[in-house]
């Protein structure tokens, strides 16, 4: 009840609160369509209730707001539309088309009762969104930029963002790791949410965190299994399709979903539809590879047994003609050598009869010639021998000479003498010393 103080009608708070909500009732009888954009979703767990905050925005800045109340089994119903539909949850940060009627409380003030909401609206901002970014990254000249990398011959090195509990990171480890064929792989994981708002984030920092360390690594691989289709707004997103589509290393996705393509897929330089099968696209290269090797090595193989073959043929065939040859060439000279033979031995037997011949005669003048030569050095000899015999000194003597010695030596110049020396003189009957008194030296006029 108003009341009056100092002549002024006076409302409680809850009489103007009561009056509003009566009015408001009245006018706003029946539900009504509104377009916005849900900030925060504001899920109360515990009560399984939403308190959504609701914004509208021109230029970028906020021009209208409410909160807004979703009651839990209307949040249910809707949610699990919008998984259906959408293929993604209920969440913030989405424009929505939704059924509403006006709720005043006294004690809670204004909102908006949420009733339904048309998940076909936000399917169509979700397409608009991802139009979007495929007509920047276009119009910017990068949509194509990573699937113009080229990937190595046998990409081994791989870099992988996922979940580490993931059912599809599991399941590409186990293809990749078990393939008959022992090819070898080094994988390292780059752990990272993948889906929700906070996953282009997470991705993001993980695709930072590779780029430092690029060099260990021939490709990126992002994986997201078991998840189904719920939760992939975030690969439509601007910014994380320019960060994939500019990466310097090819990056492959298989982020496990049969419906529309996202736009991270699109840009990628390849995609595949379930981790295994991106598991399988990494060994095909190295079925590529080792196929044509393979193939070659037999090839190389069954030409080098043919090529053995062929030579041993041919081998085998120039054995027999080179002793064939042989025989008739050892037979040739064989009887050549024969009548060489013969023929030497006649010529040797004739030039020894020849040569014999003149050695006879050669000895016969040589024994006539050797005796007279002994005949005439004999004579030589005995003069000679007659000469030295009357040369000696015992025969001197003995025709009349004397030999002077002066201290043992013979005395062959007065020169060697002078007055008071002691001479010895030698005779064929003996010696005479005497002492030299006078020197005569002969004149050169006598």
């Amino acid at each position: 009840m108003s009341e009056t103080i100092n002549d002024r009608t006076v409302f409680s708070l809850l009489e103007v609160t009561k009056s509003i909500q009566k009015t408001l009732n009245e006018r706003y009888k029946s539900s009504f369509w509104v377009k916005t954009e849900m900030n925060k979703l504001n899920l109360y767990s515990h009560s399984g209730h939403c308190y959504p905050d609701l914004i509208e925005k021109k230029d970028g800045k906020v021009i209208a707001q409410i909160r807004a109340h979703l009651w839990k089994d209307d949040y249910t119903r809707i949610d699990n539309n919008f998984r259906q539909i959408l293929k993604e949850p209920l969440k913030d940060g989405i424009k929505i088309l939704f059924q509403a009627k006006i709720s005043f409380d006294p004690a809670y003030g204004l909102a908006l009762l949420i009733m339904d909401i048309d998940p076909s609206y936000t399917l169509g901002d979700l397409e608009r969104e991802k139009q979007e970014t495929i007509k920047r990254l276009k119009e910017e000249g990068i949509y194509h930029k990573n699937k113009s990398l080229t990937l190595p011959l046998l990409p081994q090195r791989i870099a992988i963002i996922s979940v580490e509990t993931s059912k599809g990171y599991a399941d590409f480890l186990k293809v990749i790791e078990s393939n008959a064929w022992n090819y070898k792989f080094f994988c390292h994981l780059f752990p990272s949410l993948l889906q929700g708002e906070k996953a282009v984030g997470s991705i993001s920092r993980q695709l930072k965190r590779i780029k430092e360390v690029m060099h260990h690594f021939d490709v990126v691989a992002i994986i997201r299994g078991g998840g189904g289709d719920v939760g992939l707004s975030c690969y439509n997103n601007y910014q994380l399709a320019k960060e994939i589509a500019l990466f310097p290393l090819p990056v492959i996705t298989g982020i496990g979903h049969a419906t529309n393509e996202t736009v991270i897929e699109m840009i990628s330089f390849a995609n595949a539809i379930t981790p295994t099968k991106l598991a399988e696209y990494l060994l095909q290269k190295f079925h590529n590879f080792s196929v044509p090797v393979r193939e070659a090595e037999k090839k190389i193989t069954e030409k080098a047994k043919r090529l053995l073959s062929e030579e041993k043929v041919k081998f085998l065939s120039e054995i027999k003609l080179f002793r064939s040859v042989s025989r008739q060439i050892l037979m040739a000279n064989r009887n050549e050598a024969a009548n060489l033979t013969k023929s030497f031995l006649r010529h040797t037997q004739f030039i020894f009869r020849n040569e014999a011949d003149c050695l006879r005669t050669a000895q016969t003048k040589i024994i006539i010639q050797s005796g007279h030569r002994f005949k005439n050095s004999l004579l030589e000899l005995n003069s000679m021998e007659k000469n030295v015999s009357n040369m000696s000194p015992e025969n001197v003597l003995k025709r009349g000479y004397s030999i002077t010695f002066l201290d043992g030596r013979a005395v062959k110049s007065i020169s060697q003498v002078k007055n008071g020396d002691t001479l010895h003189t030698s005779l064929f009957e003996g010696s005479i010393t005497s002492i030299l008194n006078q020197i005569n030296k002969k004149n050169d006029n006598e």
